[in-house]
């Protein structure tokens, strides 16, 4: 399909923010970029910016997060707008919110085009952020939390081979609460989601875990029909 030859320029009324939400340490982080300029210059925020009128919104989200952050190459799905009255001290704004998770060791951060900085925040280290990005942030949470119970999401934040240990931290990170792990495993195992690799971990310096992937048959059957993951 031909694309249309609008020119370059933004659309001031429409944005993009960004939830790139990573795991590491068995601990949730957040993607955010220090403001170099502008009405919020020297705070912390989600990555966002300007529409241009001739792209699509998925290749804008892509554009602005790999100009902000350096990130690129990933999958970003749209999470909702966001279009209250007062969301931007200045104008009528109303912004698109898209969120993925990505592992951060997999990416290197550069800071550019308009911010100053770009580096991980623990979720209970972040900032007061401009805007409505708090509300935005909490919103992606929310909807990850819900996602979770029901789809095999965040799966590909863990190496191929993982512990059941492993797989705990990152429920408990999406989640930000304690899982009773006899329950959690039970559970997990009577989905026959896991298939072991009749192996144990090497090089640690505790008793050493068995591994486990993921069965990619019975996880493509759950991804399109979801389950119920009640902890």
């Amino acid at each position: 399909m031909k694309k249309n030859s609008f020119p370059a320029k933004i659309i001031e009324a429409l944005s993009i923010d960004c939830l790139i939400f990573g795991f590491k340490k068995s601990e949730l982080d957040i993607l955010l970029v220090k403001h170099g300029e502008g009405i919020s210059k020297g705070n912390w925020a989600l990555p966002g910016g300007w529409i241009k009128y001739n792209e699509g919104i998925d290749e804008a989200a892509n554009r602005i997060l790999k100009d902000l952050t350096g990130v690129s190459n990933i999958y970003l799905e749209q999470l909702r707008a966001f279009g209250e009255t007062d969301r931007y001290p200045t104008k009528r704004v109303i912004t698109l919110a898209y969120y993925a998770l990505i592992k951060p060791e997999d990416y290197t951060l550069h800071a550019g085009f308009t911010a100053s900085d770009a580096k991980w925040f623990k979720l209970s280290e972040v900032p007061s952020l401009p805007y409505d990005h708090n509300a935005i942030l909490k919103n992606g949470l929310q909807h990850l939390r819900h996602r979770v119970r029901h789809e095999p999401i965040g799966f590909n934040l863990l190496p191929k081979k993982f512990t059941l240990l492993q797989l705990q931290e990152l429920y408990e990170a999406i989640l930000q609460q304690k899982l009773d792990k006899p329950n959690f495993r039970r559970k997990l195992i009577n989905m026959n989601l896991l298939a072991t690799c009749k192996e144990k971990q090497t090089d640690v310096s505790h008793r050493a875990a068995s591994l486990y992937r993921f069965d990619k048959k019975i996880y493509k059957q759950l991804a399109e029909k979801g389950f119920s993951f009640e902890l």
